[in-house]
């Protein structure tokens, strides 16, 4: 299941970055594109460390929540610093979607990581559409 987001998310960040190069024709266009290109970077990263986490969760348990708080830590950064309402609508969307991990996690259940992905692509259309 971690797996499925792997991919998912790579597609999002890689659409997030290519969106930089793009002449933006407003002040609002380019700060959306920065912001974007900025968050693309960040959380891409982020979420191939908390799938390769749960892959890996027989190893080091500890891992999983490590890299949960670190996404999270990074999109309360990222929220904060965004200046464009879309995006931090959706990077409001997907801490949501972290907190819902870590609320399976500290049940000591598997936590369904596809909505994870999902609203990773939900941020990519914000950029993107």
């Amino acid at each position: 299941m971690p797996q499925s987001i792997a991919r998912p998310a790579t597609l999002a960040a890689a659409a997030l970055i290519a969106i930089l190069p793009l002449s933006a024709v407003s002040c609002s266009a380019a700060q959306k594109a920065l912001d974007c290109g900025n968050t693309a970077i960040r959380i891409s990263s982020d979420i191939t460390d908390v799938t390769t986490a749960f892959n890996n969760a027989s190893n080091d348990a500890a891992a999983a929540g490590q890299a949960l708080q670190k996404l999270k830590n990074d999109l309360d950064q990222l929220g904060k610093n965004s200046k464009n309402t879309d995006v931090s609508k959706a990077i409001t969307d997907l801490t949501t979607q972290v907190d819902k991990v870590q609320q399976a996690v500290d049940a000591k259940q598997v936590p369904d990581l596809k909505p994870l992905g999902d609203a990773a692509g939900n941020l990519t259309q914000v950029c993107t559409g």
